[in-house]
């Protein structure tokens, strides 16, 4: 067996046909997770399958019905990858959303309790104050996060870095206000980019903050195990045994930047090949703008071709 490290994507990653394109149709159709179908389906009141294949895509994007989609989807992947491999998972994270699904797979979270505490969260983030994100590229850490605090100054205006994915690409998140004018601010310091998402939701900002009670007591009735294998958080990279400290870490992650460049610097400092697991690439080009070289993705068409003849 190979050890490698194994991350999860977030949201942003889903997309129409994710199933079908992903080669794992046949796995969510099978009467071993025939289960899990239908608690995704009951949960979002719309059927699993039939959405991903089909859309609307409207209905795909919506956070409270993304997450439980792409936590299952990303589930599907991971056990794809472990039928056909013989891989050993010495290290789990996941971006945001993914760090559930690194939970799961690091056996501290089961799969159904996932499913229902990201429909969950989905739903609370909904019920939050709208907000808006925007991607900054070209322009160093520090410097966005001066004009966030800038901005900030004025208690209307929240805006902070929320996912520091990459030494020249960092995500900002707050009030709709706030957000436009930092990213007027980034480019006048000399941003190459300042590009709004298309969200209604501003995660990962203090907009957040006004549900983490909520979000905390639903997270008390849901058992949370010591990881079998270990996982790095969002919140400080770092890695966690104790269950009550990891619910904690989820709460705070709700409004707290995302430390993917430090991830990435404890997975490269392995020095182990990188697996995106998961419908997308968007974390292997990540992985490529913070130096982390020897990366591949489950969404890859060839993937599983490359990675038998990569890891013995």
């Amino acid at each position: 067996m190979s050890s490698v490290a194994i991350v999860f994507p977030g949201q942003g990653s889903q997309h129409l046909n994710m199933l079908s394109q992903g080669a794992i149709l046949d796995i969510a159709k099978s009467s071993e997770y025939s289960h899990l179908v239908e608690l995704c389906s009951d949960l979002v009141s719309l059927d699993f399958i039939d959405l991903v294949e089909n859309g609307p895509e409207d209905s795909l994007n919506k956070t409270s019905i993304t997450q439980p989609i792409l936590l299952l989807t990303s589930f599907f992947h991971y056990q794809n990858l472990l039928n056909q491999t013989s891989v050993d998972p010495v290290i789990f994270a996941g971006h945001s959303l993914g760090e559930y699904s690194a939970l799961i797979a690091a056996n501290s979270l089961e799969i159904e309790d996932g499913l229902k505490l990201v429909r969950k969260r989905g739903l609370l983030m909904e019920e939050a104050p709208s907000g808006s994100m925007a991607a900054i590229l070209g322009l160093d850490f520090l410097s966005i996060e001066e004009i966030c605090e800038q901005v900030s100054i004025d208690q209307s205006m929240q805006v902070q870095c929320a996912n520091l994915n990459s030494p020249s690409q960092t995500v900002i998140s707050g009030s709709i206000e706030a957000v436009a004018k930092a990213q007027e601010l980034c480019l006048e310091a000399g941003a190459k980019r300042a590009i709004t998402l298309k969200v209604s939701i501003a995660s990962h900002s203090p907009l957040m903050e006004s549900i983490q009670d909520e979000y905390h007591a639903f997270l008390s009735t849901i058992e949370l195990k010591v990881p079998n294998v270990s996982v790095l958080h969002n919140v400080n990279n770092s890695i966690c045994a104790i269950p009550d400290e990891i619910k904690n870490l989820l709460v705070q992650q709700l409004y707290s930047p995302v430390q993917w460049v430090n991830i990435c610097k404890e997975i490269s400092a392995l020095c182990l090949p990188a697996i995106e697991c998961g419908p997308s690439k968007v974390l292997g080009g990540l992985f490529k703008a913070n130096g982390v070289n020897d990366y591949f993705s489950t969404a890859d068409s060839n993937f599983y071709e490359k990675i038998l003849t990569h890891v013995k």
